[in-house]
């Protein structure tokens, strides 16, 4: 964009936000808040994220819509953010703004026709005799008491195929007692050098007014478009949460509120700390996930994964930025997996206030990047387990499992083929049992038959995974063996649970073949 002729970004001024998650928001795919979610976000929207406003609904949509709607208004005139809460209405005279009465609204958004095209082919009418229609609801808004924005549908091409059309229809209404003359790029199609280049002509020719900038996100663009009305000159700008809206969505009300702020100095009333709060509750309620790197509220934008990233903030906060996750009330995490360093390490151990030595910790960061290998990442809440694992292991090798493959089904038993070198020798297996690990113990006692070992009886067996119960998490398998005058434990750690018994086993088996070689008996 050319910035030549912009504005100085560094002089503040107030942009106001507002919000359409309910209304437009939920015209995205699949997407109906029930009335009870409806209300919830709203009070989330204006009483602890502070929006300047929000629009909550399209006027006679259905009977659940005008409970949800008449709940809102309720709590919001006893709240004092009555005229903060706005419908969209049609141009039907009297019948959107009757049935936004009813609910105790007090602002209606009218939907008149911004572009030539959709005033002809759409309702079969000219500029002027849809004006007239316009100017009788809005007569009628007034009449009842209501305070009246004005939307120009598909502003964005009517200004490009018909500008005159624009005009002429500005110049009909710009005395009518509009609050704010909403534009819309409906079908997201502008660039940020068409928004500053239409909405400052807009701006320069109707100084009176005040205008807001509706952004959709179809190219990508919408929070780019957003700094460039903002410097059009603008006096607000519309957005949803997680980028909710019709195909690629709105502009991202987290997005916008911190770009506006740090790349514009402007001022806005926004409370940044409640921005992951509420994107979970939207996230939840709407049943549309988040991707995980998306800006400010998505679930890894602020882990550090690269080790080299984590030794540079270890040693001078180096990768750090004005974008901060305790800004949001987040904090920063360091992803322990393959690519891991000392500093990734160093960094979990100080969140869970644990110390280990240097020796220690190149034995428990070589066991993370081996796991990393087969699990993208691992967790601090994963780390205990492979720390008492990695500990309390011994660097026996007497057996080793080289391969195996399970296959397990409904009403069937489990079958193993394994592959295992014991001193230096293969042998492979077969097995079957009521399980996985059922099956390897069949296959693996086959093998140790050769050596005159037998694997103890199974006291106690049990299966952990870290608090949270994530699907990716490790497991732990903690497996107590009765190994006649004494009960023994074992730990196995793995993302396959039954691996994770099986490591277990491998570990005891090969504590009591060095028992035995140390106490000179044969073992083959």
């Amino acid at each position: 964009m050319n910035t030549r002729h912009l504005p100085a970004a560094t002089v503040s001024r107030k942009i106001e936000l507002m919000d359409t998650t309910l209304r437009d928001g939920e015209q995205t795919q699949g997407v109906a808040f029930t009335p009870m979610e409806k209300v919830s976000i709203a009070k989330a929207l204006l009483q602890f994220l502070r929006v300047d406003r929000i629009e909550v609904a399209s006027a006679r949509v259905s009977e659940g819509e005008k409970e949800a709607v008449t709940q809102i208004n309720q709590w919001a005139a006893a709240e004092g953010f009555a005229e903060r809460v706005e419908v969209l209405g049609f141009v039907d005279h009297t019948r959107s703004v009757d049935w936004i009465r009813s609910t105790g609204g007090k602002v209606i958004n009218l939907l008149a026709k911004g572009s030539e095209k959709h005033c002809r082919e759409q309702l079969g009418k000219t500029l002027d005799q849809h004006c007239a229609d316009v100017l009788q609801t809005i007569g009628y808004a007034h009449e009842q008491g209501l305070k009246i924005n004005l939307y120009l549908e598909d502003w964005s091409n009517g200004y490009k195929d018909s500008p005159d059309y624009v005009y002429g229809f500005m110049d009909r209404l710009q005395h009518s007692q509009v609050s704010h003359f909403m534009l819309p790029d409906t079908l997201g199609v502008m660039a940020p050098d068409e928004v500053f280049t239409s909405l400052g002509d807009m701006c320069r020719r109707y100084p009176a007014l005040h205008f807001d900038f509706h952004p959709h996100n179809d190219y990508g663009l919408a929070t780019a478009n957003v700094m460039a009305a903002v410097r059009a000159g603008v006096s607000a700008v519309h957005c949803t949460i997680n980028c909710l809206g019709e195909r690629a969505g709105n502009a991202s009300l987290a997005e916008v509120a911190v770009v506006l702020r740090d790349k514009m100095a402007i001022e806005l009333a926004i409370d940044e700390s409640h921005l992951v709060r509420i994107s979970d509750m939207v996230e939840n309620f709407s049943g549309k996930r988040i991707a995980a790197n998306a800006p400010i509220v998505g679930a890894d934008v602020f882990t550090q994964t690269a080790g080299i990233h984590a030794d540079g903030d270890q040693k001078g906060g180096l990768y750090k930025t004005r974008l901060g996750p305790e800004r949001f009330a987040r904090t920063r995490s360091y992803a322990l997996g393959k690519m891991s360093g000392k500093a990734s390490l160093k960094k979990n151990l100080e969140q869970l206030e644990l110390d280990l030595s240097e020796e220690d910790q190149k034995k428990v960061l070589a066991r993370i990047v081996s796991i990393g290998d087969s699990k993208q990442t691992i967790t601090t809440d994963d780390l205990p387990f492979i720390i008492a694992d990695v500990l309390e292991s011994k660097s026996y090798q007497h057996i080793k499992l080289l391969a195996y493959s399970i296959s397990s089904g409904m009403d069937l038993q489990s079958t193993i083929s394994l592959r295992v070198d014991v001193k230096g020798d293969k042998h492979q297996s077969t097995g079957a049992g009521s399980g996985g690990f059922d099956a390897f113990i069949d296959a693996i006692g086959k093998v140790l038959a050769n050596y005159d070992y037998t694997l103890p009886a199974l006291a106690d067996y049990e299966i952990r995974i870290p608090k949270g119960g994530h699907t990716s998490a490790l497991t732990e398998c903690v497996i107590t063996w009765d190994c006649g005058n004494e009960l023994r434990k074992t730990r196995g750690v793995h993302v396959n649970q039954v691996f994770a018994g099986i490591l277990a086993a491998i570990k005891l088996i090969n504590i009591q073949l060095h028992e035995m070689e140390s106490a000179g008996q044969t073992t083959g």
